[in-house]
């Protein structure tokens, strides 16, 4: 997973001003928060390209199928 650094927040920073997150998010179509120095959480913008146009289901579709795709080669190395 490649990640634009200009869109990392710690989950400390997130959980004091979560209005930055979701600004970041805005501009950048995602949000990726770290915890202990590693990414953890997502925040996607499902307005947003590549989801806009879409419906709910298609974007619900999409999100599992990102999240399964960047969890499969990591769920081989157990």
């Amino acid at each position: 997973m490649n990640i634009d650094t200009e869109t990392i927040v710690s989950v400390s920073e997130a959980n004091q001003n979560f209005s930055r997150v979701t600004r970041i998010a805005d501009a950048k179509g995602e949000a990726v928060i770290f915890k202990n120095n590693r990414p953890k959480y997502l925040l996607i913008d499902l307005e947003g390209p590549p989801l806009s146009g879409l419906n709910e289901k298609e974007k619900l579709r999409f999100v599992a199928e990102r999240i399964l795709n960047d969890s499969r080669p990591a769920a081989g190395n157990k």
